[in-house]
């Protein structure tokens, strides 16, 4: 088999919490008078909290210090994590679960690669705690996607190689980042459209025809 270890993105790809960031980000928006819509946040995938954050106060014309920043970073991730509460199992699909234990009958190590900081708490709402033989998220990595860190972090805790993991990804700060890390990529959603992925997914359970087994 060409694989050891298959690296998940969390959202966008095990699950979707898009409408959740989405609704977050916009209320911190309109209190503070930036407009926002969903062209920008699209422009947030893969990217961190902060970061994120920067790119929303593209639009804002005042002045803001690093500490009301931080704040309001915060209280956007309140925000977040309120919605979240609202996800259960039945937000897993079937299909992904189902392909998830088919991988680990053939033998693979499957790990989260993700730069959220709630990567923990979401798995837990999609009866995942545990799941996965890693998790390397945002509260253990310095740099976010594009860098490899996240990817990086995820092998080196499956006691993998870099080349041995194929990353599966839906935004193109993914691909870059798993390209950077010498790892090959499988593209899902949005990601195909950036022709840099070794693999095209149409569904998550093609992604059993690109590792073979």
């Amino acid at each position: 088999m060409k694989y050891k270890g298959i690296i998940f993105d969390l959202d966008g790809v095990i699950c979707h919490t898009d409408q959740y960031h989405y609704q977050a980000w916009k209320k911190l928006a309109d209190k503070l008078g930036i407009y926002f819509d969903q062209e920008i946040n699209n422009r947030l995938r893969g990217v961190s909290r902060m970061e994120s954050f920067d790119i929303i106060l593209e639009k804002y014309h005042g002045q803001m210090s690093p500490e009301e920043k931080v704040r309001y970073a915060a209280e956007k991730n309140d925000l977040y994590r309120e919605l979240l509460k609202n996800m259960t199992t039945d937000d897993l699909d079937p299909q992904v679960k189902e392909t998830l234990d088919t991988l680990r009958s053939r033998g693979l190590l499957l790990a989260i690669g993700s730069s959220s900081k709630n990567a923990g708490f979401i798995l837990e709402r999609l009866g995942l705690d545990g799941y996965f033989d890693a998790v390397s998220d945002g509260n253990n990595i310095s740099r976010s996607k594009p860098d490899p860190e996240v990817f990086l972090k995820a092998a080196e805790y499956l006691n993998l190689q870099p080349q041995d993991c194929l990353v599966v990804e839906d935004a193109q700060s993914g691909l870059e980042a798993a390209i950077a890390g010498n790892m090959d990529c499988a593209a899902m959603g949005d990601a195909v459209k950036c022709n840099k992925a070794d693999y095209d997914l149409d569904t998550f359970s093609d992604l059993l025809l690109a590792v073979g087994g």
